[in-house]
């Protein structure tokens, strides 16, 4: 799959934000969207891969599922969800009666893509009696004709908590050959999709990474492949990643194998800790460009001009709140 072109944002000009923008600049934008927020009763919620410019900006950032549940329960009757078209679905699925913005409509998921209704449709024909089990990177669509769906974090618990033997878990491979292994008493059935940015990564990338820095410890999301994970120290959620850290109080270092947008977050709530990206290369390879197409200036637009407002047909919105609920009421694991 062809990945979009995209700016680079030039990190020298304001390093403490990834912003190409003038300190000044940044400041008064970060300034207008605040004002612009509070004019237009709109809350903002970034993910943890947005740039450390968005993320700094938004009223919460977290992870797909947490940011969905917040955008439910605040007052605010606009989302302005910093993330990618399916994270904004969710959001407009489990608030239906918000109006959900997404300020690029471009901000699209290769791993979201890799499985159409069509292709689902067609699988639950080749596996008859099969439960399915789908990750919230996933369209609205895919989400309506799926039983539960799951997130990284409670993964191995949705699959646990079902009664059914027998699951087709989807869309990406390597998490579900993770949550096959926790939960082998199971008969998993694992699609062949995958998020590029995690797949790219290899163990020896890790591993030249860490021969510089022995003593560090390794924290892999599990949509890595299975020779990362089987090296990692911690594998977990991006949410459960920064809570990690305390796990290891005589740890300075941490090797990080997630999309590199997550280490902002990191750095600030441990600013006493060295984190590295795994693919050792200063996130070029841990880079999701589609989680980098929103800037301060789009945000602004979105908020001013009330675009792009993303909707989901009733009758697919109602099948896809149901798995989405199903999923809530599983704890999560990690």
């Amino acid at each position: 799959m062809t990945l979009p072109v995209v700016p680079i944002h030039d990190p020298v000009a304001n390093p403490g934000t990834g912003s190409d923008l003038p300190a000044a600049e940044v400041a008064g934008l970060e300034a207008e969207i605040r004002a612009l927020a509070k004019e237009k009763d709109a809350v903002i919620l970034a993910h943890n891969y947005q740039l450390p410019e968005v993320q700094n900006v938004a009223d919460h950032v977290g992870d797909s599922l947490q940011l969905a549940i917040v955008g439910q329960k605040v007052p605010q009757s606009t989302i302005v969800f910093c993330g990618v078209h399916f994270m904004a679905e969710s959001a407009k699925v489990l608030a239906p009666d918000k109006r959900v913005l997404l300020p690029n409509l471009s901000a699209g998921c290769s791993l979201a893509d890799s499985i159409t209704a069509e292709s689902l449709e067609d699988w639950k024909a080749r596996y008859p009696g099969h439960a399915v089990v789908t990750y919230v990177n996933s369209t609205a669509e895919v989400k309506a004709l799926s039983d539960i769906c799951c997130t990284s974090a409670n993964a191995a618990s949705v699959v646990r908590s079902l009664p059914q033997q027998k699951i087709l878990f989807t869309p990406d491979r390597n998490l579900g050959r993770w949550v096959a292994a926790k939960v082998p008493e199971k008969e998993v059935v694992v699609y062949d999709g995958c998020c590029p940015v995690h797949d790219v990564l290899r163990s020896a990338n890790v591993e030249k990474v860490r021969a510089s820095r022995p003593e560090a410890v390794v924290i892999a999301h599990p949509e890595c492949r299975a020779d990362v994970i089987d090296i990692a120290d911690v594998v977990c959620s991006t949410t459960a990643m920064i809570s990690a850290v305390e796990k290891f109080p005589s740890a300075r270092t941490f090797i990080v194998a997630t999309e590199h947008g997550i280490v902002h977050q990191m750095k600030k709530r441990w600013p006493d800790r060295e984190f590295i990206v795994a693919d050792g290369c200063i996130g070029c390879r841990m880079h999701c460009p589609y989680m980098k197409m929103i800037d301060l200036l789009m945000i602004r637009d979105a908020l001013v001009r009330g675009k792009h407002e993303v909707k989901v047909e009733p009758d697919v919105a109602a099948g896809a709140r149901r798995a989405l609920e199903r999923m809530i009421a599983v704890p999560r694991d990690a």
